[in-house]
């Protein structure tokens, strides 16, 4: 019989392009995901994997492979949700939840999530993963994990496979960092025209939170003018506190401001996001993503009122 879980690393090694990162991906040794492959290999009798310089790529024969297993692992995916949800003790769940989520959702959200259901179903593992949202979104919709908060800002597209769920929770605002003493502290909102000449610290440019504060700006020459970079929204809170530049941040898990810094909403919707959920449809019966998709929802409803 075909070793299923060497075929989840076969396709692992095929969304993630090596070896190395498939291991990181999966929670195993690079050794241990190769010795997957080669016993795969003979037990299909053919090879899988041929090398390319330092890396490795994928035989024909194993792009049939993965193209083949994957309506088989879902189907897997659904016997297992449906047995699970006939269990008669729901308060013990066991088993694994795999999530993805961007950084502000798990300081502002998760956190808590996660410990409430650790308490209640001990039994229950919970491993986080923090990324970006169109990571998420390809982690959630080849099974590498189980379920994903992503957000959306303005018009940033964000595309979202047809097996996938989408469940909104909540819409978060950004507002613009600034020192006590600068000279547009006293105003209670923001035009983008009033920050074109301002120095910038924003994320990565790779980054959707990137993209939006580019979104925010369209229309106004020359800006923004990022001279700092980080990928930590509480380093641009202390670039911000010396003066060295101004940010926009998110509300969800930012944390007092202290008595220097302060808050101002731009003007118009650019600086609003919308977050939401996503999963497999075919776990929607899982008991176990049920309890943490309830969970996040209960939590999520005195975010949206905040």
């Amino acid at each position: 019989m075909m070793d299923l879980d060497a075929v989840v690393s076969l396709r692992t090694i095929a969304t993630e392009g090596s070896v190395a990162r498939a291991a990181a991906m999966l929670g195993f040794t690079p050794s241990a995901v190769s010795q997957q492959v080669k016993r795969l290999e003979r037990e299909t009798g053919v090879v899988l994997l041929e090398r390319a310089g330092r890396g490795v790529v994928l035989t024909d024969a194993a792009t049939r492979l993965v193209v083949a297993s994957t309506p088989v692992l879902a189907d897997i995916e659904r016997i297992r949700a449906d047995i699970q949800s006939l269990a008669e003790a729901p308060d013990a769940l066991v088993g694994e939840i795999r999530i993805a989520a961007f950084s502000t959702v798990v300081r502002g959200l998760l956190l808590p999530v996660l410990s409430a259901l650790g308490d209640r179903h001990p039994a229950l593992r919970l491993p986080l993963r923090e990324s970006e949202p169109w990571e998420t979104i390809a982690l959630v919709a080849s099974g590498q994990r189980d379920l994903g908060v992503v957000h959306r800002w303005g018009g940033v597209a964000l595309a979202m496979p047809d097996h996938l769920i989408e469940t909104p929770l909540f819409t978060d605002v950004a507002d613009v960092i600034l020192p006590r003493t600068h000279r547009l502290a006293d105003r209670t909102s923001l035009r983008p025209e009033d920050l074109a000449d301002e120095p910038w610290v924003a994320t990565f440019d790779s980054t959707i939170c990137r993209q939006w504060l580019r979104r925010l700006f369209d229309g106004v020459s020359g800006a923004p003018r990022i001279v700092h970079e980080s990928m930590e929204f509480q380093n641009h809170l202390e670039l911000a506190r010396a003066g060295l530049a101004v940010a926009l941040v998110p509300r969800l898990g930012r944390g007092d401001l202290g008595d220097d810094l302060v808050a101002i909403p731009t003007e118009g919707p650019a600086s609003v996001r919308a977050v939401s959920t996503v999963h497999r449809r075919t776990q929607a019966d899982s008991p176990a993503l049920r309890a943490v998709l309830d969970e996040v929802a209960t939590r999520a409803i005195d975010l949206g009122r905040s």
